[in-house]
């Protein structure tokens, strides 16, 4: 028996994992989660699965239910479900989008709960002191993104010696077939169109600007531990082939499998096992795949990525703020598109000279600041 908490419970990767909990009643048990804006979703999730803690977004959230659990509220009540130990087995399911995730993943690994990761902030703002942790107090990481999963697999049974380069693949986002010039003239409702999955709008935006891939190769720098350089983005219009790795002797190893969260999924929470899920299967018969290099003029998001790793220190910290405050300005219709990317190249252009391995609270405070001061800036937002 595993013993789930499950942060971002309403969301997109929270539902399709308690799907997969749902189909296995005997092998999970969700122990916390924490749930969203949508009240009647939420009752209905923990009055199903009947949770033992539970936390809500605002301290204003007030719900019938038919039993009493432990309720927290905002961030300190996400971490205090990180905290909350009371069984052998442990897993903490991260499905928060944002630097929010950061501090519970942390607090999870240090009260012996495993992680199954869809969280990509965790790892591109502390990566470096994530693979500390996991190696300090025992535990494991396991990536639920699409893409890490693929590799993950593809890696089963190798030698790292023996891999030249790990493939991340790149759907493109809803302007992938658009010149620079008529970016801009798209609009938010344009941006929010992904040709192939269904997902939250900020990372619909963030596939887009390709700054999504730009933090996965950050990610996969520090699950897998290759150099910067043997981790490449190929672009791959039909989502089919999730990532791939190529070795020494010229061999290719590729993960294929239609669109759905719910294969990495349950492949994080039974890994290194196989499960059968009825799902749809890839029909072979009519595929067509094509492979295009991704060009960093193109998408200037990518190296901008690739900047901030290379400096380190406070600089991911400051990628990520920067980021995630120019989408929501770009979601509430304060800024246009690129100047999504102009926001984050002048902040990672900025002195932000520190200890070569900052604190977490050193991140999370300058990230705090970078993402006030842009939205006040920028959007008059307080």
């Amino acid at each position: 028996m595993k013993y789930l908490y499950i942060l971002g419970a309403c969301g997109s990767i929270g539902t399709q994992t308690l799907d997969i909990v749902s189909r296995f009643p005997d092998e999970f048990k969700v122990v916390g989660m924490s749930v969203g804006s949508d009240l009647n979703l939420a009752v209905k999730l923990i009055e199903q699965y009947r949770p033992e803690i539970v936390c809500f977004r605002k301290k204003s959230h007030r719900v019938e239910l038919s039993y009493q659990p432990i309720v927290v509220y905002e961030d300190e009540g996400l971490n205090e479900i990180a905290r909350y130990h009371r069984y052998e087995n442990e897993w903490l399911v991260n499905a928060l989008v944002g630097a929010v995730g950061c501090l519970p993943t942390v607090l999870a690994i240090q009260n012996q709960k495993n992680i199954a990761l869809a969280n990509k902030e965790t790892l591109v703002i502390a990566g470096d002191l994530i693979r500390r942790y996991v190696e300090e107090y025992h535990v494991q990481l396991l990536p639920i993104d699409s893409e890490h999963s693929a590799i993950l697999q593809c890696l089963q049974g190798e030698s790292s010696s023996e891999v030249d380069c790990l493939w991340i693949t790149a759907s493109g986002g809803a302007f992938r077939d658009l010149s620079r010039e008529e970016l801009k003239k798209v609009t938010k409702e344009d941006a929010l169109k992904h040709p192939n999955w269904k997902m939250g709008n900020k990372i619909t935006i963030d596939c887009a600007t390709m700054m999504n891939k730009g933090f996965e190769i950050i990610e996969a720098y520090y699950l897998f531990q290759f150099p910067l350089e043997r981790i490449k983005a190929i672009l791959h219009p039909q989502s089919i082939v999730h990532s791939m790795v190529s070795f020494q002797d010229g061999s290719w190893k590729a993960q294929l499998g239609i669109s759905d969260m719910r294969l990495p999924i349950a492949y994080a929470l039974f890994y290194p096992k196989r499960v059968p899920l009825s799902l749809k299967r890839l029909d072979l018969n009519p595929l067509s795949l094509e492979f295009k290099e991704l060009s960093e003029q193109r998408y200037p998001c990518l190296s901008y990525a690739m900047t901030a790793l290379k400096k380190g220190g406070l600089y991911l910290s400051v990628l990520n703020a920067a980021n995630e405050a120019a989408v929501a300005l770009f979601l509430k219709d304060k800024i246009s598109f690129l100047q999504i990317e102009y926001i984050i190249k002048e902040e990672i252009s900025k002195d932000y000279t520190t200890a070569l391995v900052p604190t977490l609270e050193e991140r999370l405070k300058v990230g705090k600041e970078v993402y006030r001061r842009i939205l006040k800036e920028y959007g008059g937002i307080r």
